[in-house]
């Protein structure tokens, strides 16, 4: 993530900060954090001109969890991420990075410990060859050589980006050059990633290469965020699945739980994935969400 430091006294260096390895939360000044347990309390944020994106929303989201937001565009998705990455400063509450508090920090030292992958590409590359791109953020670390170099291929090599290596990333189609911005994410070695958008203009082959980077992740022991607008895809490849509506949360749980509430899906103008609506439609029950329950729900009845 490249932006204009924020100069904020006594924060200490990037450079000096010790890795760390914990949870997101946000916290109002008023509630005592206590260690472990990741709280995301009623947190606002208003645009300049006065234009409320986000009214106190409450969430947890726990180290090593991968994570899904689903709601309607203007239901602030993108602004509460952005508070977790530092791009964007609470008006109310305060934003935790495991003890890290947002407001004593630049958006350039929050960015060392949560990744953002933005939703257009273009926003975030800027370099003539896919490899330069990707290198980009570890060589401004100051690593070890051998490790900058583990990592910019490993990021290469997640993301499917290592035969395109020295492309220049504007020559490729948008869908390829998501992964590019996702590999410099991933060479950052952050504990916690945040792709607003993946799934957008990518095909079934794109969203299957992404299904393999969240495994992949995951088995890392990372904390991946992901803002996705594909019900189909949130259905098979997250544990948690947050539904936001109005500016607020409406509500989190596994993706069983959610997309069949339908309450919480007509409040947030949501669709059941495609399965469980003909599962719906057929009455066949088990809240199913993807095509293998749905072939054991009807051989069950058969």
């Amino acid at each position: 993530t490249i932006d204009e430091p924020v100069e904020v006294k006594d924060a200490p260096d990037a450079t000096d900060m010790p890795p760390i390895k914990g949870d997101v939360s946000f916290k109002h000044v008023r509630f005592s954090y206590e260690d472990g347990v990741p709280i995301l309390k009623d947190v606002s944020f208003s645009y300049p001109g006065g234009f409320l994106a986000v009214d106190h929303i409450n969430m947890e989201i726990k180290s090593g969890e991968n994570v899904a937001i689903v709601g309607q565009n203007g239901a602030g998705k993108t602004t509460t991420v952005k508070m977790m990455n530092g791009l964007l400063k609470p008006t109310e509450g305060d934003v935790l990075i495991g003890d890290m508090n947002t407001k004593n920090y630049t958006t350039a030292q929050v960015s060392r410990v949560v990744g953002y992958v933005f939703q257009n590409p273009d926003d975030q590359i800027f370099h003539a060859t896919v490899e330069s791109e990707v290198r980009y953020g570890p060589k401004t670390m100051k690593l070890d050589p051998a490790e900058e170099d583990r990592r910019v291929q490993e990021a290469l090599e997640i993301t499917g980006m290592e035969e395109f290596k020295d492309e220049n990333p504007m020559n490729l189609p948008l869908s390829m050059r998501k992964f590019v911005t996702i590999a410099a994410v991933i060479a950052m070695g952050t504990e916690i990633l945040i792709f607003d958008e993946p799934t957008a203009g990518q095909d079934v082959e794109g969203n299957k290469k992404l299904s393999e980077i969240l495994k992949v992740l995951h088995g890392q022991g990372k904390t991946v965020i992901t803002i996705s607008h594909d019900m189909e895809f949130v259905a098979t490849n997250f544990d948690k699945v947050i539904v936001m509506a109005k500016k607020k949360v409406v509500r989190s749980g596994t993706p069983k739980e959610i997309f069949w509430d339908f309450e919480s899906l007509k409040h947030a103008m949501l669709k059941q994935p495609y399965v469980s609506r003909v599962c719906k439609a057929l009455n066949i029950g088990g809240n199913i969400i993807s095509i293998a329950d749905a072939v054991e729900g009807i051989m069950s009845q058969c």
